[in-house]
C-alpha cells in the first residue's frame, strides 16, 4: 500500500485547522507560560462581560470561535476599573490584519506606521490590532518610529504599550484580566507610569508627552517621578511631528472633559516650548488669572461633555484663537477701517496659517470664520439687517460667541441682551425693535412678568387730501 502524499497547500490548510482546534481545546496553553504575569479573576477586578458594548464582545467572541486569542485592551479596561463608562473599545489579537479581515466582512485595513483593522458592527466601529512584537522597527534620524509592522505575542505587545494603566487585557469569555506591568495596582494608586525607559519611549514617539498630559489631567493621576522627569527635555521634539497628528492629539486634550486640568498639567510637566500655535494660545490663556474667553469656552465645553451634550469643535477653536484674531481686528480698526472690513482683513491675515501651517481641517476653519465674520454684524440693529443676520445658519453659534464676549465686557452694554430679546420676540415686536423709532434697547427689555412691555401707541397717519382735477375751479 502506497503512503499518502499531500500537496503543500493541503498540509498548510491542515496545520491551520489543527492550530485552531488546539486554541479551542487548550486556550490557556496557546502562549508560553510566564511566571511574572498577573491574571486576575472576576472577584479581583469586578468587570462583567455585559459592561462591554455589544460590538466589542461580539468581535472578541467571534475571534475566539475562529481559534484566535482576543482581548479588550487599553483605555476601556482602565476606565471600567475606575468606574467610568468607556467611550470606545479596542481589541488586541494574535490574528494578523489579513486574518481579521477574512473573519469580518464589514472591515477594512488602515494605517501605514502600524496596520490595524476597523471592524464595523452596526453603528459601532471596533479597532482591532495584532499583538506587536519586539523586533527591529524603522526609525528616522531623531529616533522616532516610522514603521512598525512586526507582530509578536501578548507579552511583547504589553511591553510596547505606553503606560501601565493601558497595558491590561480583558477576556470577556473567561472574565479574566491579564496584567504584565502592575497596571491594576497603578490604577488603584491613581499613578501614571511609563513602561520601559521613559526617555527612550518619548524619543520613539514624542506624542506620548501629550498623552501623559491628557491622561493625568483627565484621570487625576499623579505622574510617576521617573515618567515626568524627561518630559521637559523632550517636549521640543514635538515640533518635528506632522501638524495633523499634533492637531488630533490637541483635540483629544481639549475635548477630554477636563481641558482646564490638562492645561495645568502642561505647565506642571514643563511642556512650555512653542510647539503648536493652539498649544501656545492655550498656555497663554492659562497664565492669566483673570477671566478670559478661552477659559469661559473650555469651562462650558467641559460641562457639556460631562453632561453628554454635543459640542462644536469650530466654536471652541474660534474662542481659543480669538485673542490673536482680535489683536489684528483692533489694529485694523485703529487704522480707520470699518468694522466688517477690518474683521475680514484680520481673518485673511490668519487664514493661511490656520488652514495650512496649523493642521486645522477646512470644515472647522470654515465654522471659525463664519462665527468671527458675524461678530461686527451684531452692531447693526436697524432696518432689515438684524432680520437677515437672524436668518444666517451660524447665527446661534455666533450669538453664543457674542455672549462670551459680553461676559468679558468686550461689547457695548446691552447689546447682547437686545439680541436675546430680538431672537425670541414675535414678528411684530421684531419689526418694532428694528424700526429705528428712537426707542433704546432698554425699552425692549422683558418686564418682571416676562413680557416685553407695552409698546407706545402708533401715531395715526392722516390720509392725503385728494387733489381736484385740473380745470375744476374754472367750472
Amino acid at each position: 500500500m502506497k503512503p499518502l502524499r499531500f500537496r503543500r497547500p493541503v498540509l498548510i490548510k491542515v496545520n491551520i485547522m489543527l492550530k485552531k482546534w488546539l486554541h479551542k481545546v487548550l486556550p490557556g496553553k496557546s502562549a508560553k507560560a510566564r511566571a511574572h504575569k498577573d491574571v486576575l479573576d472576576f472577584s479581583e477586578h469586578g468587570i462583567r462581560a455585559d459592561m462591554l458594548s455589544f460590538a466589542a464582545e461580539k468581535v472578541v467572541r467571534r475571534l475566539h470561535h475562529e481559534g484566535f486569542e482576543a482581548y479588550v485592551v487599553g483605555g476601556a479596561v482602565r476606565d471600567l476599573l475606575l468606574g467610568i463608562e468607556p467611550k470606545d473599545f479596542d481589541v488586541a489579537t494574535n490574528a494578523t490584519p489579513e486574518e481579521v479581515r477574512k473573519v469580518f466582512r464589514r472591515s477594512r485595513i488602515i494605517g501605514r506606521r502600524f496596520q490595524i483593522v476597523h471592524v464595523m458592527v452596526g453603528p459601532e466601529t471596533i479597532e482591532v490590532t495584532t499583538f506587536r512584537g519586539g523586533g527591529q522597527v524603522q526609525q528616522n534620524e531623531h529616533g522616532r518610529i516610522m514603521k512598525d509592522n512586526t507582530y509578536g505575542n501578548m507579552e511583547e505587545d504589553a511591553m510596547r504599550r505606553d503606560f501601565t494603566c493601558n497595558a491590561l487585557y480583558y477576556d470577556p469569555v473567561r472574565q479574566k484580566i491579564v496584567d504584565f506591568h502592575d497596571g491594576v495596582a497603578d490604577i488603584r494608586a491613581r499613578r501614571l507610569v511609563m513602561i520601559g525607559n521613559p526617555a527612550a519611549r518619548y524619543q520613539e514617539d514624542p506624542v506620548r508627552i501629550l498623552r501623559a498630559v491628557r491622561l493625568s489631567g483627565k484621570l487625576g493621576f499623579e505622574v510617576d517621578e521617573a515618567t515626568a522627569e524627561p518630559i521637559h527635555g523632550y517636549a521640543g521634539r514635538l515640533k518635528q511631528e506632522p501638524v495633523a497628528r499634533l492637531f488630533d492629539e490637541i483635540m483629544k486634550l481639549l475635548f477630554s472633559g477636563h481641558a482646564r486640568q490638562c492645561l495645568k498639567q502642561l505647565h506642571k510637566l514643563g511642556v512650555d516650548a512653542d510647539i503648536h500655535p493652539l498649544l501656545t494660545a492655550l498656555q497663554q490663556s492659562g497664565q492669566h488669572k483673570q477671566q478670559n474667553i478661552v477659559a469661559l469656552a473650555l469651562n462650558n465645553t467641559d460641562e457639556r461633555l460631562r453632561a453628554d451634550k454635543s459640542v462644536s469643535v469650530g466654536f471652541v477653536l474660534a474662542a481659543v484663537l480669538w485673542p490673536q484674531l482680535d489683536g489684528h481686528w483692533q489694529n485694523n480698526l485703529a487704522q480707520g477701517q470699518k468694522s466688517a472690513a477690518a474683521m475680514n482683513a484680520a481673518i485673511i491675515d490668519l487664514r493661511d496659517d490656520i488652514e495650512k501651517g496649523w493642521g486645522v481641517p477646512q470644515r472647522f476653519a470654515a465654522t471659525m470664520r463664519e462665527i468671527w465674520t458675524l461678530q461686527p454684524q451684531f452692531d447693526n440693529r436697524k432696518g432689515a439687517r438684524p432680520h437677515r443676520l437672524l436668518a444666517q445658519p451660524r447665527f446661534r453659534a455666533a450669538y453664543d460667541f457674542l455672549m462670551l464676549r459680553d461676559q468679558l465686557g468686550e461689547v457695548e452694554e446691552g447689546l447682547a441682551q437686545w439680541w436675546t430679546v430680538f431672537q425670541h420676540a414675535a414678528d411684530d415686536k421684531r419689526n418694532e425693535m428694528s424700526a429705528g423709532s428712537g426707542r433704546s434697547h432698554e425699552a425692549a427689555m422683558p418686564s418682571a412678568d416676562g413680557n416685553l412691555g407695552d409698546a407706545p401707541k402708533k401715531k395715526r397717519r392722516r390720509k392725503p387730501r385728494k387733489r381736484k382735477p385740473a380745470g375744476a375751479a374754472a367750472e
